[in-house]
């Protein structure tokens, strides 16, 4: 799952609305227009092959107006998520800013901001999971919350990531 399908993902299951993309993208520290914004909400062409919805004989025109989604991208429009959700938090004082890792992998990245974005506790998510008919433990979504190089560190996979949002869909469309 590349990022440009994460964001429609997470745009389909929230109902987002474009303005409030625009809106959540510039909090994030992105300046988007209208249009850049639509572009990135163009499935690749990779996508497609990936979730074999395509068969190999079948041509899909890549639309060459879709643009990219990065990790920094998509890790500014989870924290504009953040803020636009709970409101911009003020540093204490003489707290040091925090570092970012950008080796992060997307999908762990997108459960921990969304996990607090929307203020979901550890029972919540195994909800939203299980709504998927997806079973995942306790510790294992601890392992998921992990710092990357921790001894119990576990890497998301893209089934997992696909599954809650999905979950969050049915929870918040029905």
């Amino acid at each position: 799952m590349d990022n440009n399908d994460i964001l429609i993902r997470l745009r389909y299951a929230l109902d987002i609305r474009d303005t409030d993309m625009i809106e959540i993208f510039k909090l994030g520290g992105v300046e988007l227009t209208h249009e850049k914004m639509r572009k990135l909400l163009i499935k690749s062409k990779e996508t497609y092959r990936y979730n074999n919805e395509v068969d190999d004989h079948d041509e899909i025109d890549e639309k060459e107006e879709n643009i990219k989604c990065n990790n920094s991208m998509l890790e500014s429009f989870l924290n504009g998520f953040i803020i636009f959700k709970r409101g911009k938090q003020d540093p204490k004082p003489g707290q040091a800013a925090r570092a970012v890792l950008k080796s992060e992998n997307p999908n762990n990245m997108l459960l921990k901001k969304l996990k607090i974005a929307l203020s979901l506790t550890s029972e919540d998510m195994l909800d939203i999971f299980g709504k998927t008919g997806v079973i995942i433990t306790k510790g294992e979504l601890g392992a998921i919350f992990r710092k990357e190089g921790h001894n119990n560190y576990q890497e998301c996979g893209d089934n997992y990531a696909r599954n809650f949002l999905k979950g969050l869909a049915i929870k918040n469309r029905g």
